[in-house]
């Protein structure tokens, strides 16, 4: 294959994994998946990210206070999240909400269940390892672009050496958790995590695959 078939390969078999098996990443191999990432291109080469990369028995403990910091403390992140999603953005939104649902049994409508999945977010889908992302509060908009790049880079590392990963805004929205427990800075902000592992093929939130807009909904040829 050529170079440019595999990364068409990559990009096309990478999904967010929800379900993973209970086997810790080495982490060699997680150093080899940042190494790879640390390549992508940033502004002024700035490379704004900072990684705080939790080994199995950390991301164990991690799980059980975030999943119980969840359950009684307020949304209180550091970057606004978005006002509302509209149009076309809503719909894929919810589209992807209801394929997540119809994999694991709940039903349409069905808010205490659907409420309840969405706490899996803070067990980190039973995943084995995590990264937690920040950048330069004063990097502002460019900084967390940049992270942005470094992220998708790690999720294809990942998928290239057949892991599966996810990212979550989700866990960000409780940034004085982070900031207590792990001594992060103020000028820094949480970002995003990323929630990896070896997936569970049969676990049946990994049983779905959402689409992508076509060429012409994206794409102004001038």
């Amino acid at each position: 294959m050529t170079q440019a078939e595999v990364l068409s390969s990559i990009l096309a078999s990478r999904h967010s994994c929800r379900g993973f098996l209970d086997k810790a990443v080495p982490q060699e191999v997680l150093s080899e998946v940042l190494a790879d990432a640390q390549n992508v291109p940033s502004w002024c080469n700035s490379q704004p990210w900072q990684v705080l990369a939790f080994g199995s028995q950390e991301t164990r403990a991690l799980t059980e206070a975030l999943y119980e910091h969840s359950g009684v403390a307020g949304h209180e992140s550091d970057i606004p999240f978005p006002l509302k999603y509209e149009g076309a953005y809503q719909t894929r939104r919810r589209k992807c909400g209801w394929q997540l649902y119809e994999a694991v049994g709940v039903p349409k409508g069905d808010r205490a269940a659907s409420a309840q999945q969405m706490r899996e977010n803070f067990r980190l889908f039973g995943a084995s390892n995590f990264l937690l992302i920040t950048t330069p509060k004063a990097l502002g908009s460019y900084g967390a672009l940049d992270c942005g790049a470094f992220v998708t880079a790690v999720l294809l590392g990942l998928q290239a050496r057949g892991l599966g990963g996810i990212a979550m805004a989700s866990v960000a929205g409780y940034a004085p958790f982070w900031r207590a427990r792990y001594d992060i800075a103020e000028d820094r902000d949480i970002l995003c995590g990323i929630a990896l592992g070896y997936p569970d093929t049969d676990h049946p939130a990994n049983g779905f695959r959402t689409g992508r807009a076509s060429e012409k909904e994206v794409v102004t040829w001038i």
